[in-house]
């Protein structure tokens, strides 16, 4: 591919790389000055991302924001493997080192979605498949360890007004009581909780990271009969090191294509 030709690739996905919940939309001059491109060739290339659904442009402002191009190639994604295939081999090694189930969730409303899980060797028993599962943000580590590190002001705009479903005698009652939970995860660093969702299981999560915002969450689930109370504690290093890996799979091409270069 000619010299040309591939720069002009690189910035366009450089483009696309650089909006974030900061940076929700361009407009040409801004983005010739942060790229250290013409007026006219930032024009173009806005124009023809736009052309082909990447970018969209906002009626009378005539600024740029992501387009339905980037929805149905997402939507290829997670057909075709997605976050699932991205989290396998770090959940694979996790629950073969720990014995214990290891889940990737992912936020879904008020609740997390289990994307990916791989079974430990010791349990524990269920009669269902944690993927595709739906766990409230009131009830169990999984979905605590992304809820409890939210901003507060985020986090009671999903949760306010929501129904609090009692799984047992362990799930917080109401969000008075859930908040203090969120405050003692956010204070230790993980999630622990022990019959909230399930009466027979015991779970220890932490929150995946993109920069410093959550994004999902990884635990470790174990069976209560079988194992002691501080079982779980034991494996928090191994449970922190899978945390940094998904958060550094998820980051990495975003590191390296997002920030503008001249030329």
């Amino acid at each position: 591919m000619p010299t040309t030709s591939l720069q002009t690739v690189e910035r366009a996905l450089g483009v696309l790389l650089s909006y974030s919940e900061t940076r929700t939309e361009w407009g040409v001059t801004e983005l010739a000055e942060a790229f250290g491109l013409s007026t006219s060739t930032a024009q173009r290339l806005l124009a023809a991302l736009a052309e082909q659904g990447f970018l969209r442009v906002v009626p009378y402002s005539h600024r740029y924001r992501l387009g339905p191009a980037l929805w149905r190639m997402a939507m290829l994604w997670e057909r075709t493997g997605g976050l699932a295939a991205l989290a396998d081999p770090v959940l694979t090694e996790l629950a073969a080192t720990t014995r214990r189930t290891a889940v990737f969730a992912i936020p879904d409303g008020g609740h997390v979605r289990v994307v990916a899980a791989v079974d430990g060797s010791s349990g524990p028993p269920r009669s269902h498949l944690f993927r595709g599962a739906l766990y409230p943000a009131h009830a169990g580590a999984a979905s605590r360890a992304y809820f409890a590190f939210l901003d507060r002001v985020e986090r009671r705009a999903l949760l306010d007004d929501r129904p609090f479903g009692r799984f047992s005698d362990q799930t917080p009652a109401d969000l008075a009581a859930l908040e203090t939970e969120f405050d003692n995860t956010a204070r230790l660093g993980y999630a622990l909780s022990e019959g909230e969702y399930d009466t027979r299981t015991r779970a220890l999560g932490l929150p995946v990271r993109m920069g410093t915002r959550p994004v999902a969450s990884v635990s470790m689930i174990e069976d209560v009969a079988s194992q002691p109370d501080d079982a779980l504690l034991d494996h928090l290093v191994a449970l922190e090191a899978a945390a940094g890996q998904l958060s550094a799979a998820l980051m990495t091409r975003v590191t390296r294509a997002a920030a503008p270069s001249a030329g």
